[in-house]
This record gives C-alpha cells, structure tokens and sequence, in this order.
C-alpha cells in the first residue's frame, strides 16, 4: 500500500520536482520512498509495507530494466499468477504482490487488466517504447488523477494518487473548475470526470490510459453487468456465504496487524464475523441518537473480540475539518467522512490494515430509497395521465410535505433518482450561486448515460447501477481511501470484490429488496453468524448531529464569519447562504445539509487557494 506521484516531460531538475511531489503524498507511505528517473519520465513513491515488507521498495522493474512499475494497492490473487508467470520464464526479485503487475504487462499487454482482482491504481513505464500505461481497480477503491499541461511549446501528463501532489509540478497552474460547483450542490461531491481544478481529471474505475507520443489513449477494460438468474431464495444466502466468506480470507492476507471497522450494521457486523479479528474500533457521539458504539460493543463481546471506541466532540469536528477537506483533495459534504477520519486515527494506533463494510448496500439492494414507501405504492395506483402533469407541476414548487411522494410518483427513475443524496435541486443551486458558476453541466447531463447502461433492467437494478458507478466511486470509496490514508493505515473491501460482485449481478431483485426489507438475502446469510437484531438492524450510515450543532452560537458564527467573507462572495449570493443559516438557527426549517455543503466547499477553498 502506497501512493506514487509522477510525470512525463523533460524538464530540467525532476528529481527535485518529484522529490517535492512525493512530501505531499508521505502520510501515504511513511515507511519508505524510491524513485525513477530518466530523460523522457520520472515515478516517486511512498511505501506503506503491508506484504513483502522486507523486500517491497519501488520503484519495481522486469529483468532487463526496461519497464518501471509504481503502484497503490493489494492484488490478491497475485500469487496464483506469480505461479503461472514463473512457469512461463518470468524471474521474480520480491515476495511483493506487487511484482506480478510488471512481468504480466510483459506477458500480456494491457490485457493484463483483466485477470487482477484487488484493489489497485499503478503506472508503467516502457522506457524503449516511450510508453506509459496506468490503470484503476474495476469500483475504484483507489485513486488515480491526471493532467495534461502544456508550457513553452512542450506537454506535461503530471500524475499521481492525490491531487495535491500535482500541484507541486512547476509547469501546473493552480485553478478552480468553475463547472464543479453546481453539480457538487447537488451530489455533495465531485461528480464530474474533472475534478475541481481545472484539467485535472479522475481516470474512471474500470479503465485504462495508454499515453504515448503525448497523446491520452482511455479505454473501459470492465462493467458491471446484471445477469439476474432465476435461483431461490436458498441458492442466493449460500452464493453470498461462499462469496463474503472466500473474500474476506483473501482480504485479511497481511504481514503486520489487522484489525476491523465496527458499527452497529449488518454489513460491518457481517465483516466482523467472517475475519475474527483480534480488535475492532467504533466511534460516536455524545449527542443522544447518534452512537452506535454501545452495538459495536455488545456485538464484540458476543464474538469475544476487543471493541476499541473514542467518542467524539462537536469541537473536535470543527477544528479538524480544515486538515480534513485537505486530504480529501476535492470539497466532499458528506458528514460520515467526520468521524472516519477519527475512526481511522484510533485504530492507527492499534493496526495498520483495516477491514471495513463499504459496498454492501450498492451489490445487495441495502438502501431504503431503492423500494417504494407505503405511500408511494398507494399513489402510483393511480392512473399515469393523473401522476404525471401532477409531477411536472410540483417539480417547479417550493418544498411542501408530500412534494417528493407527487414527483416520484409521476417520474421515471432516471428523471428523479441520482443517488444517495440530494442536497440543492438544481434551479435552488442555480439560485444561490454567481453567474460564472452557473453554467455546468445538468443532473440528467451527468446521470442520463448511466442510465443508458441499464435501460431495460428494473427500477431498482437501475438505481444499483447509478449508484455503484457514481455515489460508490466519487463518495463511499475515496472517502475511505482519503481518511484512513490520511493515517497510514490500509482499509480494505471484501465486498467489492469482482467475485462477490458476480453473485451480486446473478441474484433476483426480489431476494435485494422487497415488502420485507432491503439486504433481503445477504441478511439472511449474516443472520446464519450473528444474532438476529443485527442481521435485521436497520441502517443508519454514520449519523452525524451536525443539524443541533448549527443551531448553537459558537458553530453559527464561525459559519457566518465563512459566509460572509469576501471569497464567498466570489462564488455565492451571501445574502442567500446567510438566510439559508439564519433560518436553520432560527428553527425555522432543517437548512443543515445545504449549509454543511456550502461551508465544507469553503474550507476547501481556503484550505487550498487562500491558507496555502
């Protein structure tokens, strides 16, 4: 587990550069740091060892020097290839998982993709060919950003695992993508290919850059695809036994302590159980309603693990969402990735390798949005002539109770569902924001070709889809990266994994959601390990009270004083935001999500071009 940093140009003084490049990045890799470096390309590197410790320093290369390998991530079927590999002649120099990538290139090109299953992001340097190939895990638990600069008649490609290493390249100038910012009040996140600096893109999951002759080459190499089988209830719970079970085994391979994330869910407890790990960490806090650490102890207690806890302080939040914002790289309003960057500080200080329950819910039908309430499925009795006019009108109305029930009801999916959350609809981002600002892509600019993938599959197959390639990607997975790296600590997914995803696409819908519940088979499956209240518990995310904290003094000012300021106003109608907050102070209406998307945006400015 590292991250790496990189560019190809020929600019005077690269190892400076990417020695510069690289202590942006350390928190990734404290333990060690290597380097290549010629004429046409340079590749840095921050090790964190977890496998082949003694042996695993990159930069790593084939038998005759020609191809440089710098990667971030765990293959975990490396050693069945390694096997395979060496019987072909390929002479390996480390135990690392590592090696594998550089001698299948050799074998295979850039078909290589096809046969890893892990996590991974990695470059290769073809020094002979003057060709570089990079590729991105098939869900995109790890990262990989790019940009492509051109200065003085000559381009730059300038990569790397974080952003924030880019900026260090001297030929780089540090902008705001001004497109970023009304999607981003809507999803809560970076939703757009280029990320809130200006050219620097996210190569997608599932996909691969050839760069060559200073030409950017992009191809999809994977997809998920739903092949639902006509299998009972029974097959299901023993596919995603089987599955879970061989995944998480594979996952918990590691040379130094492993310990696991524990909340009060199924998809945590599930992970929990399956590994047996010495210790677990839970966080919560004080305020009443949000703390699940108490169900992380019972359950640890029941299984005879450690439960490791720290509850945390509406203060703590506040002063550590600067250096928050700042590992994250791009503005993210999420408030769960709060409390992940304190859970992955507490178990620091315990392991080095985490297991966790992230995509559960997008492969196995976990939210409750996927299904239909009571209410809904009453009024979509109704005759469609009638839902539909009724929609359109209440689509261009002020928020009332019942407005959402008369839109969906008279919607498809793909007019009304992009994802988890929906913080401003967009006339109210539009509305709020300066003019340059305005003009961005619209939500069914950024949602339609999704869709296009699953057009004939079922209302909640589609929204599985959206959110495994949107909301996964751009929110659940780079928050996880961002915060436990931001502690040197390796989290790891057993649930994504392309094998636990096979079962996933064969299972019925009916057997994800129905009138029971959502999860439907995987809580079966866990109920078959754990007690049955967390197999049935429903889910709560990583509650985070931040709609009581905007309504004290002490956090009110420090918002308006952001509000106010005179780089808010650059971007926001101040009078706008401010009433946003005045009226959620004032108790006036539940404002917290838009004000906390607002502020964290803020932070992040003046995180990265005002504090810098």
């Amino acid at each position: 587990m590292c991250g790496f940093s990189g560019f190809i140009d020929n600019i005077p003084n690269k190892k400076n550069v990417l020695e510069s490049m690289m202590d942006e990045i350390i928190h990734r890799g404290p333990d060690e740091s290597g380097e290549y470096i010629d004429e046409n390309a340079a590749l840095g590197f921050r090790r964190l060892s977890i496998i082949g410790v003694s042996n695993g320093l990159q930069p790593l290369y084939n038998e005759d020097g020609s191809l440089a390998l710098v990667f971030n991530g765990e293959i975990y079927n490396y050693q069945e290839l390694r096997e395979d590999l060496i019987k072909k002649g390929h002479i390996f120099k480390t135990e690392t998982d590592s090696e594998v990538l550089i001698h299948l290139y050799e074998d295979c090109k850039t078909e290589m993709v096809k046969k890893l299953r892990g996590m991974f992001a990695f470059v290769i340097w073809d020094k002979n060919e003057k060709t570089l190939f990079a590729a991105r895990d098939h869900f995109g638990i790890k990262p990989f950003y790019y940009t492509q600069v051109e200065k003085d008649g000559q381009k730059s490609l300038i990569f790397g695992s974080e952003i924030k290493s880019l900026l260090m390249h001297p030929n780089f100038k540090k902008e705001v993508n001004k497109h970023a910012l009304k999607p981003y009040l809507t999803f809560q996140y970076s939703v757009l290919d280029e990320t809130f600096f200006k050219g620097v893109f996210k190569l997608k999951p599932g996909h691969f850059m050839v760069y060559k002759d200073e030409k950017i080459k992009i191809e999809q190499y994977w997809d998920v695809e739903f092949n639902q089988e006509n299998i009972d209830l029974q097959e299901s719970i023993n596919r995603i036994k089987d599955a879970v079970s061989e995944s998480v085994e594979i996952h918990s391979h590691s040379e130094v302590p492993l310990g696991s994330f524990l909340s009060g869910g199924v998809d945590s407890s599930y992970i929990a159980k399956c590994l047996m790990p010495q210790k677990t960490f839970s966080v919560g806090f004080e305020q009443e309603n949000f703390d699940e650490s108490d169900l992380a102890k019972d359950l640890s207690d029941i299984l005879g693990i450690e439960n490791v806890r720290k509850m945390i302080t509406a203060d703590e939040c506040f002063d550590m969402l600067p250096t928050i914002q700042y590992h994250m790289d791009e503005p993210q309003s999420n408030p769960s990735s709060v409390p992940l960057y304190f859970l992955a500080q507490l178990a620091r200080e315990h392991v080095t390798v985490v297991l966790s329950g992230e995509g559960a819910d997008e492969i196995f039908g976990g939210y409750e949005w996927y299904d239909d309430d009571e209410k809904l499925k009453k009024y979509k009795k109704l005759p469609s002539f009638i839902r539909k006019p009724v929609a359109k009108v209440a689509e261009k109305m002020p928020y009332f109770k019942g407005r959402t029930t008369l839109i969906r009801g008279g919607s498809s999916v793909e007019d009304y569902f992009i994802g988890q959350a929906q913080i401003f609809e967009e006339r109210e981002a539009v509305d709020i924001l300066q003019s340059p600002y305005t003009k961005s892509p619209s939500i069914k600019e950024i949602t339609r070709p999704v869709y296009n993938n699953v057009k004939n599959e079922d209302d909640v197959t589609k929204k599985q889809y959206l959110d495994l390639k949107l909301w996964l990607a751009g929110d659940i997975l780079l928050k996880a990266d961002k915060m436990s790296m931001a502690h040197s600590i390796e989290l790891r997914v057993p649930f994504l994994d392309k094998e636990v995803m096979k079962v996933g696409e064969s299972i019925p819908t009916k057997y994800k959601v129905n009138d029971e519940n959502t999860k439907v088979a995987l809580r079966y499956a866990a109920k078959e390990v754990l007690p049955e209240e967390w197999a049935k518990r429903q889910k709560k995310g990583f509650p985070v009270p931040i709609r009581f904290w905007f309504k004290e003094q002490k956090y009110y000012d420090m918002v308006k004083e952001a509000f106010t300021s005179d780089y808010a106003s650059e971007f926001f109608d101040t009078a706008k935001i401010v009433k946003l907050l005045d009226d959620h102070f004032n108790e006036r209406c539940n404002n917290a999500r838009k004000i906390y998307t607002i502020y964290v945006f803020l932070v992040w400015y003046k995180r990265f071009f005002i504090a810098c």
